[in-house]
This record gives C-alpha cells, structure tokens and sequence, in this order.
C-alpha cells in the first residue's frame, strides 16, 4: 500500500498530563483543537491512532534511571517519604512543574506518541505525523522545569538518529527557548536544533542566545533567533524564513521535527510578544515547503507551549494539520478570514466563559487592534539579530 499523506496522533492518556486545577498547562488544550477538527470536517475521529506508551528502556535514552524512578514513585497516589524528599532534587517542587498522581503514565503516553510519529513518517507509513501531545522540550536528563517532564521530542530523535542514521533538523517555534533539546544534542553533528524565541533576557529559561551554536562535533548545528518583546507578525515572519531557510540549506536534513508552541501570540499571559494568527498560519507552510525540498517531505509537528487555551491554542494547532493535509481552511488569505465552526464555539462557549471568549474567524480582526510603540526600534534590533545569526551559520 502507498503510505498516507499525513496522520493524527494522540493517546487518551495524554489528556492526564494535568499539574493541578489552576496550573496553566491545561490539557482541555488538546481536546478542544481535536473537536474544532472534527467540526471543521478536516479530521474524522475513526482516523486518530492511539501509540503505545514508552517503555521506561525508551525514556531511559535520554533520562537518567534514578530520574525515571522518582517519576514512577511520585505518580504513586501516596508517594513514600522517601521519594517526597527526593522530588525537590528533581524539580518537582516549584509552582511550574509540581508532580501530581499518575505523570510518569501520562507523559509516557506523549512519549509514545513523539516517538510512534516520527517512526510511522520514516519507516515509510507516512509523509507527515501530526502529534500535538508532543513538545515538552524543556526537560533535562535529571530534571523536570517549565512545564515538562519526560522530554518526548529529544526522545524521538534519539530513536530515529540510532535506528536510521539520519540527519534530523529540530525547528522550535514556542517563544520559549527549546533548551532541554538543544542541551541534548549540543555536542552531535547529526542533529540540527533551530530555535525562534523571545530573548532569554527577559523570558523563561533565561538561554538560546546567538552565541549558543553548538560544542565539539555539534559546532554550527545549533541555531538560536532570539526577537525582542513586542514583536509583531512581520519582523517574526522575516527572520524565521530567511533563517530556517539557510539552517535547512546548509543541513541538508533527513527529516524535519518542529515544535509548534503558539505562545508568541499577543493574547498569551506567559510571554511579551505582539503576534497574531498570522505567524501560525504562516510558519507551518513554510515548514512544509522545507521538507517537501529538503527531506522528501519527511515532516513530524508537535505541539507545545500556548496558554490562552480558547482564543489562541485550538486555531493554532488546528492550522498545522490543516497545512499537512492541504485543506482549504489552510489555503485563505487572513484579510479573507473564515469564520469558526459555529457549533464548535456552542459546544464550548459555557466552558470558556462565554462566547465572547472565543474567536469568531481563523484570523484576528487586526484593525481592532492597538499599534505598538518603538515598532521601528524593534524591527531594527531584531534585523541585528538576523544578520548575527546569519554570519555564524
């Protein structure tokens, strides 16, 4: 049989993944773009395919054994003593990253969610894997921080890397530094990281500057754009073309993995940035046409970061699957927005708080919105920044 174009992928469990009732990264994210899909009939739920979870030999590739361990201890529903004091070591006492019951079983279904993508895309079963459980790139072999617990995305390319040898180009578009993936591979040429961000001055995790290009054999085969808050779509837009382009031109990648975090949006309460729709409906094409040039269409998108979970999550994670299957939805101009289902936003609209909570069209009404001041300023600082990135390539 001929592979299929593009598949979904997500395991119930993955909807687990929930720090407490207040925490900001809510899963409700998930469930709400898989029902907007659905309700835009560009997914039908019979298509979904449920990946096994990880097997701890899995997560072990890139986590440490006494890591692993004091997950599955404190998932218990009364975690000894024992691994209660030992949780702080691991990071699991701040207010971002508590652990809560059952997150070793959540998180090892989003492993297994990376990492059954990105096998069904190379093993030929694919073109294109959508997992948007997926981009928990901020966790480290012995640590758990901003949100993230098992690192799925460095997961799946370490599988992929070991079992076909090929070259992997790891764009991140969350406004959050993708640290935890470039720490991994930093030191490997066979791994390409590429990360579009708001500055580490003023952002969580306080790295990814231009500096940051990768150590030993790894030398070159890091990028880090790091923009100035309050950027809008056009300087956003402008440097990650003309950048991701020349990282995938030189690489000359096997296959493309990106993590689609939509947290620069100007609704979002965790960032500083000023960008709309726009950049989410743009990056994904741009993305997909790297892949189609350089790596024989060979594409693995994840979700992320994104904490407005009603204006902003379900458009933007709905346009990335959108744009892998060439829906219609995908192909519009955003002065000539279409309007959102509108039996998805009656579904949804006593859950959101009302239906002015959620969006009316695919695209924000711009006009309605205030023009930022020092524009000019920050476009130039962020033109400085595309012509230092550009030099180190």
């Amino acid at each position: 049989m001929p592979p299929a174009d593009a598949v979904f992928i997500h395991h119930p469990d993955a909807e687990r993944y929930r720090f407490n009732e207040h925490h900001p990264f809510d899963p409700t994210r998930l469930i709400t773009t898989r029902d907007l899909l659905i309700r835009s009939d560009a997914l039908q739920g019979a298509d979904i395919i449920a990946p096994t979870p990880a097997s701890d030999e899995m997560i072990l590739s890139i986590h440490r054994p006494d890591y692993v361990r004091t997950v599955r201890q404190l998932s218990q529903s009364n975690p000894s003593e024992a691994a209660i004091t030992a949780a702080a070591k691991y990071g699991f006492t701040t207010d971002d990253t508590p652990y809560f019951e059952g997150m070793h079983e959540a998180s090892a279904a989003i492993v297994g969610g990376s990492v059954h993508a990105a096998e069904t895309v190379m093993s030929g079963k694919a073109t294109r894997a959508f997992h948007m459980a997926g981009g928990l790139h901020h966790a480290f072999p012995d640590r758990g921080t901003g949100f993230c617990i098992y690192n799925d995305a460095a997961i799946a390319i370490e599988h992929i890397r070991s079992k076909y040898g090929t070259r992997i180009l790891y764009i991140d578009t969350d406004v959050h530094h993708g640290d935890g993936v470039q720490w991994s591979f930093y030191s490997n040429e066979d791994v390409f990281t590429y990360s579009i961000h708001e500055t580490g001055k003023f952002l969580f995790p306080g790295t990814g500057f231009v500096h940051e290009r990768g150590m030993d054999a790894g030398v070159g085969a890091c990028m880090n754009v790091p923009l100035e808050p309050y950027t809008e779509d056009d300087s956003w837009l402008e440097i990650f073309q003309s950048t991701v382009e020349e990282a995938a031109r030189v690489f000359q990648p096997g296959l493309i993995i990106s993590q689609h975090g939509c947290d620069a949006h100007a609704y979002d309460p965790l960032s500083h940035m000023h960008c709309s729709m726009r950049i989410y409906h743009e990056m994904p094409a741009i993305i997909k046409n790297l892949a189609d040039r350089y790596s024989g269409g060979k594409w693995v998108a994840l979700g992320g970061g994104g904490y407005d979970i009603w204006r902003v999550v379900p458009r933007a994670w709905s346009l990335v699957w959108l744009t892998m299957v060439g829906h219609p939805l995908a192909q519009h101009e955003p002065t000539a927005s279409p309007p959102i289902a509108e039996d998805w936003k009656q579904a949804w609209a006593e859950h959101a708080g009302g239906d002015e909570q959620l969006p009316t069209h695919w695209h924000d009404d711009l006009q309605a919105w205030e023009p930022i001041p020092r524009r000019s300023i920050i476009e130039a600082a962020n033109r400085q920044t595309q012509e230092r990135v550009l030099q180190r390539i």
